[in-house]
Formats: C-alpha cells, structure tokens, sequence
C-alpha cells in the first residue's frame, strides 16, 4: 500500500514544504557525475526532487512512483517536462537501456515486501545497460536506531509550519510497531484552517548487509562498492552495485 503521506493529494502537496532540506540528495548527484551517467532511472521519486536536480544538469531521467499524487505534484514543477514520468511500481517498467538507477531517501526500505523488493531489483537489472550501475541506500540495522524513535512522541516531535496558501500546518510522529526486521511509525497531521486530520502510516525493512548483497547478487548484480553516507555517518550504507555479465540466478537455484 502507498504511504498517505505521498498518495494523497493533500499531503503530497505539502510534503516538499514539511522537508525542505535535501542536501542528502547531493551525495547520488556526485555519484551520477562520478560514473559519467548521461540517463538516470530514479525508483521511488516522489514529487521529483531529485529528478529535477539531475534533468537541470542536462541528464535524461525517468522518474517512478506508484503515489500517483506524489507524481502529479512532480509533474506541475518547473522543468518537470524534461523528465519523463510514470506512475507505477519499478517491477513493470517499459524496456530501456539506463546508465544509473537510484533509490534515495527511505526507497529502498519503504519496499517492506519482499516479493515487491524481488521485482524492484529485477526491474532495475532490466532497466540498465550492461555495465550500468544501481545504487540505494538503507539503515544499517546494527545501529538500533528504532531504539531512538522509541522516544517519538507528540510533545517530542511537534512541528508547526505555515504553508503558503495552506495555513498552519500541526505535524507530529509516533513509533507504532517494532516486529523486526520491520519497523512502523505514525506522521499526523493537523490542517489548522479547517480541522482536518490526516495520518500517514509508514513501515520501514531492516535489512542486514548480507542478505541484501545476496540479493543483488542473485538478481545479477556485481555489488562494486558499500560506501558511508554522509548526511548519517555510521547509520548507513549506500550500496553501488553494477548490473553484470552473468543472468539472475532463477528462484529456488542457489
């Protein structure tokens, strides 16, 4: 299921307002110039951000979200008519030949199912060109960082931002469920001018190293590279993985 936070209207519309600094993005633009991608496949854009970044640099993207608001939100940007949308998931993408594929932010752990991750990993392979890279970031679960968000609470986490055209806008967010390797948390949010009460609920994978090296591994990745990131330095790892010469390994083959 989408998160509300990104799949209704409402909150898609305010999302970039409610997170405005995304200097995390800066490291996947470096590593977009460091591997000379000329097209990039961005799974899981959201409202486009990063997508508009790399297109104002002259790059081909295709950008991908199954929050069919989110993508109506990227697609009233500027700009937003150098970079080609879709709405959907990345398990059922159009053929192309992709220098890169990234996933930034939570993408990659967002994708909690694991059929659903199966098919994003399959569909990245298919997307790239032979020797095209994919590249992703995920918490590294080692660092326990549920154990952080335990303290979420309302008085601990509450925002008021006023949005133009909007109003003031009341946020706050609460760990729901730790049933690892998933965790879930609660975003709520409080449209002063009118009352309204929106919910987002959000469950995050934690998966270990291993087995996401065994995974890139079995859908026919060559992982080149598990770098530090530097927005959350010791808390993940940001995998560079590069599409290989050797098919997927069938299911149930080891």
């Amino acid at each position: 299921m989408v998160d509300a936070a990104f799949g209704h209207p409402r909150l898609a519309a305010i999302y970039d307002l409610l997170d405005p600094d995304r200097s995390d993005l800066d490291v996947y633009l470096a590593m977009a110039e460091e591997f000379g991608a000329r097209s990039v496949l961005d799974i899981g854009c959201g409202t486009g951000v990063f997508a508009l970044l790399l297109a104002e640099r002259g790059i081909t993207v295709t950008g991908i979200d199954p929050a069919r608001a989110s993508v109506d939100v990227a697609c009233g940007k500027p700009g937003a008519e150098r970079v080609r949308w879709l709405d959907g998931d990345a398990g059922d993408l159009p053929p192309m030949q992709i220098d890169l594929v990234t996933m930034t932010g939570n993408v990659a752990q967002a994708i909690a199912d694991p059929q659903a991750w199966r098919a994003t990993l399959r569909g990245a392979y298919e997307a790239l060109r032979p020797g095209g890279r994919l590249v992703f970031e995920t918490r590294d679960p080692a660092q326990r960082v549920w154990e952080e968000w335990a303290e979420w609470t309302r008085e601990t986490t509450y925002r008021m931002t006023d949005i133009p055209g909007v109003g003031h806008v009341e946020t706050w967010a609460e760990l729901t469920d730790v049933s690892l390797p998933l965790v879930s948390f609660r975003g709520t949010h409080v449209f002063v001018a009118d009352g309204d009460v929106l919910t987002s609920e959000s469950t995050l994978r934690f998966r270990e190293r291993t087995e996401i090296e065994r995974d890139l591994h079995e859908h026919g990745f060559v992982v080149e590279d598990v770098r530090d990131a530097p927005d959350r330095p010791g808390g993940e790892f940001v995998f560079v993985a590069r599409r290989g010469t050797a098919e997927p390994v069938p299911p149930g083959m080891p």
